[in-house]
């Protein structure tokens, strides 16, 4: 596969010039043209300029969607990412949006509502799938390489210091800091539904509150530590979720079929391997009891082993170029967009209920749709109040002024002067 004798390039913004760089730098990989950045934090919008000195630079967000081009990338803060992907469809422009795609229900289906009448292309950038054994675990169950799924795994754990935490999350109302353990789900969901097309139609979950004796514990930090969400899915098959602030840094994905299993393998460095099993009394002619190999990616593999993420980066860009010119939609789109994101909400829901199981509502239903169109259930500061969910399961713990005095050195340091 190759990206000459295309069209003329789809020129693209990008929101958010933290982790938006990587989606501004692989633009050109993709033939599409980065023409505008959009970030409210000066300094870094400046800086982000000077790497990419023929676009143009906006530090608001409606003049930027006014620049001439095709679509956005929305590369902003966690929370926020419906209301600007709405304002940004109605604007006539396509959308990639970074995980997740709402923070409530009700936001939920206006996302959906506002897809269906722009007739715009809707891309979620959950880079996880593209991974290249997960690709090719796809490849492999499409051809039935383990039958149907019955059971799955998905773990994305990702523990810090808190140094590292504080440079991440800059103040005290960063997103990060208010986000609940089931929230950042789609890391460890996303793969499991790419590779067997399946969606999740109620969960139940736990949540793990951060230990006294964890001396790395962020204690600016009101969320807990991680959660485990279980999750039916629509074959009623059970998927296992586990993230994310665990000791023991690492992405696994396992899945047991009617007649095989499939895995990445756990070890330090050697996640990238490729595992599958068959039992004898399964085995069909070609099979092998085990077999473990590094696969490769389907196409275009030079260009993303530079990208970021596993080369998730790349294929995410790849796609919504992809899908824009042929006016397909991505595997990605926002209906299974939103599948996995409100799992990680209806799982908090759970959690709070310890562990009652809580419905994952198919808005590509209207009367779905209409029983959630005025859920606002959110956890994030500027939505508190009545009938609003906290954080953790246990009281927020107050940070020591010591804590504080090494939050706020780092964030000096970084250039961030907010709260």
């Amino acid at each position: 596969m190759s990206l000459q004798n295309r069209q003329k390039p789809i020129r693209v913004g990008v929101i958010g010039v933290g982790r938006g760089m990587s989606f501004a730098q692989m633009a050109g990989h993709v033939d599409m043209q980065l023409v505008a950045l959009c970030d409210t934090w000066e300094n870094k919008l400046q800086e982000a300029a000077n790497r990419f000195p023929d676009i143009v630079t906006y530090t608001d967000y409606d003049k930027f969607l006014e620049h001439d081009m095709d679509a956005v990338i929305l590369a902003n803060y966690f929370h926020q990412h419906a209301p600007f992907a709405i304002k940004a469809l109605k604007a006539g422009l396509h959308v990639m949006s970074e995980t997740s795609a709402c923070k409530t229900l009700g936001e939920a289906v206006a996302l959906i509502r506002a897809v269906e009448q722009s007739g715009k292309t809707y891309m979620l950038a959950e880079n996880y799938c593209y991974f290249a054994y997960n690709q090719e675990m796809r490849r492999l169950y499409q051809q039935g390489e383990i039958g149907e799924i019955r059971f799955a795994e998905g773990e994305y754990v990702h523990p810090m210091s808190i140094e590292d935490s504080c440079r991440l999350a800059p103040g005290m109302n960063h997103w990060r800091r208010w986000l609940p353990s089931t929230y950042y789900c789609t890391h460890a969901l996303a793969p499991i539904m790419y590779i067997t097309d399946t969606r999740p139609v109620c969960v139940n979950a736990l949540s793990l509150p951060y230990s006294q004796q964890d001396q790395q514990w962020p204690r600016l930090r009101r969320g807990d530590a991680a959660a485990t969400i279980l999750c039916r899915m629509d074959n009623e098959a059970i998927t296992s979720l586990q993230g994310i602030h665990l000791r023991g840094h690492g992405n696994w994905y396992r899945l047991h079929g009617t007649r095989g299993l499939m895995e990445n393998l756990r070890t330090r460095g050697e996640q990238e391997k490729l595992r599958i099993v068959h039992d004898p009394y399964d085995m069909v002619e070609g099979d092998v009891s085990e077999k473990i190999y590094i696969p490769e990616f389907p196409f275009l593999a030079d260009l993303a082993r530079k990208a970021g993420h596993g080369g998730g980066d790349f294929f995410t860009s790849y796609y919504f170029a992809e899908a824009i010119r042929t006016g397909q939609p991505p595997a990605l789109d926002v209906y299974r967009a939103v599948d996995m994101t409100i799992v990680g909400i209806q799982a908090w829901r759970s959690c709070l209920a310890n562990g009652a199981p809580q419905e994952i509502p198919d808005f590509r239903q209207e009367a779905a749709r209409v029983r959630y169109a005025d859920d606002n259930w959110s956890p994030y500061p500027k939505d508190q109040g009545p009938g609003q969910p906290p954080q953790s399961i246990h009281d927020y713990v107050e940070p020591t002024p010591e804590q504080l005095a090494q939050a706020r050195s780092i964030w000096q340091e970084m250039g961030y002067t907010g709260e």
